[in-house]
Order: C-alpha cells, then sequence, then structure tokens
C-alpha cells in the first residue's frame, strides 16, 4: 500500500500510543513457561505479538513460520528447545533467514538443547527437538543483539537456573536490563552486573501489565521538532519506564523539547525549541531502534550529526543502515558510512530528483515511521510499503490523522 502524505502546519492532539511490543513478547513467553497461570495484561495488537501468541499456543509441534518478527525468532527458538517431546520447525520470510542465530544456538546447545539448521549453518530455518535441558553457566558474546541474551535469560528459570557471562562490549544493554525487570516482576531473581547474568531457579508466575511503548513516541517526538508551537500528548508513558528508549527524553532536551509527566502520560512542550545549533554527537548501541527517526529528523532540522553504535542495524527487517542511506537520498539528503558502528551527516545535499519524494519502507517499519514526518518538509511525500508498521503500530497512520495529516492510499 501506498500513503501519500500532507501534514499540517500544526498539530494539537493526544495520541494513545501502543503497549510495548518488547514488553509483551517477554512477558508472554514467561507466562507460557509458567504455564499459562500468569496473566498477561494489555499486550501489545500487532503483528509481532499475534506471532507468538499463536506460536506458543502449539503445543503438537509442526511447521511454524514466525514470517519477520525477529524477536518471536528468537525467542522461540529458545522456549521450544525446553519443550520436552514437542519437535518444532522454525522459519521465517527470506529476509528472516539472512538475519544470524547461530550465537543463540550455540548457547542453547552448551545448555542441552538440540537444533538442527536446515539450510545455511547459523541461519533459520531451524529444527528443534525439544528436550530436558540443564542450566548452569554459559559464555555469550556481549556484541550481538540483545534478544539472543534475553532469550537465554528467559528460559534459565526453568532448567534450574545459571550464570551468562558476556565477553567484550555490551550492546543494548538497556533490553537485557528490561527483560530482568519482567523477570523480576513475574518471579524470580535476576542479578545483572558488569559482565555476569545470574539467574534463579523457577518462576512464581505473577500477573504482569504491559506498558505504553517508548519506540513508538520516537516519530512523535520528531513531529513536536518539525511543527514547534504543537501541542501533543502521548498518552501511556511514564518517566519510571523500564524500557531503555525512554532515553527519548534527553534526547528531546538537546533540541529544547521539555517533556512533562503526569498521571496520564507525557506533554511534549517546544515553547523552548533551539532547532538547528551545534553539531550532534550521539552513541545509539544502547538505543539502536530511536536511530533511524533521530537521523532523519536531524536532517530535516539541517543539524549535523554524528552517530556510532548502529552495528546492530545491519540485521533488522531490513539492512536499515543501507536503507537509510538510500531513502535520505531521495529527500537531497548524503548519509555518510564512516563504518560498520557509525554513521554521519555534515550537511551535505544533493538536488531532489523526484517531487513529491517516495520513500520505500523496504517491509520495515521502522523504516516506515520514521521517514513520515519528512511530510512536513515535502508536501505529499508517498510512503510505499506503509502497511509494514503493522508489525509493531498498526494504528501509527490513523493517529497521524488524528493529528492533522492528509492520507491519500493508493
Amino acid at each position: 500500500m501506498d500513503l501519500q502524505l500532507t501534514a499540517p502546519r500544526r498539530v494539537d492532539a493526544t495520541i494513545a500510543l501502543p503497549t510495548s511490543k518488547s514488553i509483551s513478547n517477554r512477558s508472554l513467553l514467561i507466562a507460557a513457561l509458567c504455564g499459562n497461570e500468569p496473566h498477561v495484561l494489555h499486550p501489545a495488537l500487532c503483528d509481532d505479538t499475534a506471532v507468538m501468541v499463536e506460536a506458543l499456543s502449539r503445543h503438537d509441534g509442526g511447521t511454524i513460520n514466525v514470517g519477520a518478527a525477529g524477536t518471536a525468532m528468537r525467542f522461540l527458538t529458545a522456549y521450544f528447545a525446553t519443550r520436552e517431546g514437542v519437535t518444532v520447525t522454525l522459519d521465517g520470510t527470506d529476509r528472516m533467514r539472512q538475519r544470524p542465530i547461530g550465537v543463540l544456538v550455540d548457547a542453547l546447545r552448551s545448555l542441552g538443547a538440540h537444533i538442527d539448521y536446515l539450510g545455511e549453518t547459523g541461519y533459520p530455518p531451524l529444527l528443534i527437538h525439544g528436550t530436558l535441558m540443564h542450566g548452569g553457566d554459559v559464555e555469550m558474546s556481549g556484541g550481538v543483539s540483545s534478544q539472543f541474551i534475553s532469550a537465554v535469560m528467559m528460559i534459565l528459570p526453568a532448567i534450574g537456573g545459571g550464570t551468562i557471562r558476556l565477553k567484550g562490549d555490551i550492546v543494548s544493554l538497556p533490553y537485557i536490563h528490561m527483560t530482568a525487570a519482567v523477570m523480576r516482576e513475574m518471579g524470580t531473581d535476576v542479578s545483572v552486573r558488569d559482565h555476569a547474568i545470574t539467574v534463579g531457579n523457577g518462576y512464581v508466575g505473577n500477573d504482569y501489565i504491559v506498558e505504553a511503548d517508548w519506540s513508538a513516541a520516537a516519530p512523535w517526538y520528531a513531529l513536536a521538532a518539525l511543527l514547534p508551537g504543537s501541542s501533543l500528548r502521548l498518552e501511556g508513558l511514564s518517566p519510571d519506564s523500564i524500557q531503555g528508549d525512554a532515553h527519548l527524553v534527553e534526547l528531546g532536551r538537546k533540541l529544547g523539547i521539555e517533556t512533562r509527566f503526569d498521571a496520564n502520560g507525557a506533554m511534549l512542550d517546544t515553547s523552548h525549541f533551539i532547532g538547528c545549533c551545534c553539531s550532534c554527537f550521539a552513541d545509539m548501541s544502547a538505543t539502536p531502534d530511536l536511530a533511524l527517526s533521530w537521523a532523519v529528523l536531524l536532517c530535516l532540522l539541517e543539524r549535523s550529526f554524528r552517530m556510532t553504535g548502529v552495528r546492530t542495524l545491519r540485521f533488522k527487517e531490513s539492512d536499515r543502515i543501507d536503507a537509510l542511506r538510500e531513502e535520505l537520498m531521495k529527500l537531497g539528503y548524503v548519509l555518510k558510512i564512516e563504518s560498520e558502528d557509525a554513521i554521519s551527516w555534515y550537511g551535505e545535499r544533493v538536488a531532489v530528483r523526484q517531487h513529491p519524494p517516495m520513500i520505500d519502507a523496504h517491509d520495515d517499519h521502522r523504516i516506515a515511521m520514521a521517514f513520515a514526518p519528512a511530510a512536513v518538509r515535502f508536501p505529499g511525500l508517498t510512503i510505499n510499503g506503509a502497511e509494514s508498521v503493522s508489525k509493531s503500530y498498526p494504528s501509527y497512520w490513523r493517529h497521524l490523522e488524528q493529528a492533522g495529516f492528509v492520507l491519500v492510499r493508493s
């Protein structure tokens, strides 16, 4: 589906953000490990969570296609490895078959898992023979996707507990702390110290209430920055969130966006917005899901920047580094890829070839959402593959209409 966007001059809206799919998928998996005794309240209503719910209901094994749901692929690999006597084939899209999973499989095998590759070694599809696994110590690289580490963390209480020892630098650490917080709330002991994660034996199985999604707030912060003087309230956000993407508050403050909380959520105050000024330098290793929205925003504000900590973006729903460079070029911004872990833009521009521009979402929800606010600068901008937002935020386009955008579907 193509969507042509025309932005308002000012936004006056209250947006009920979706709940977090990251927290939903963690709590749903733990509930399943507990025999579904605990209840997960207000889980996210999106493609990724729907995949988890359907897969966790499959007690008889068989073939499960997770589509493009990377979180589901990693978490379900660990979960089904513990399901003694159940054999499952886990597969996904062509892109999923290009996303490495060997680090997780090796860690699970060291704990007794029986997992075979059905195609290229180190990549899905996987044949998982559920078996009686054992707890203990396991070594993993800290420089891989935090979802690998979280997957092992969550099953450890179900197989006797143990310690994960992380080697090297640790990326996306807030997601590890998020996993630990959900696990504690659902009734087990977790300690995250230096390069060691120690997990207790067994879950109590407490109910869990899922909070609003800070990742979904990123394009709204961008919109507030592009339309200063707007009135924008984001319902459900909390200053006490367990999500690392609550770092948006600090990122916004650097631009002059103040986040004011009350019992219902957050109000974005742009009365002191400073817009274009000095260069921005940011390490996004802890919050990679914010990188796309922030890179697009800084270009639109003509504020030069350098971002590090972006290496994991190569292995998402798309190669987000190449996709970001390709789509920014359509808007006239020349993104520089300095290394596998750093990107920058220092003001280099080229002529915009297509008016209005057409942005390709690359089947990636984050690309679609990050570029939509660009319609403020490029009226009539079109998003090709707009349906991709259903992966995490199905109501995103309806919410933009609520905020005053005019959307033309084709």
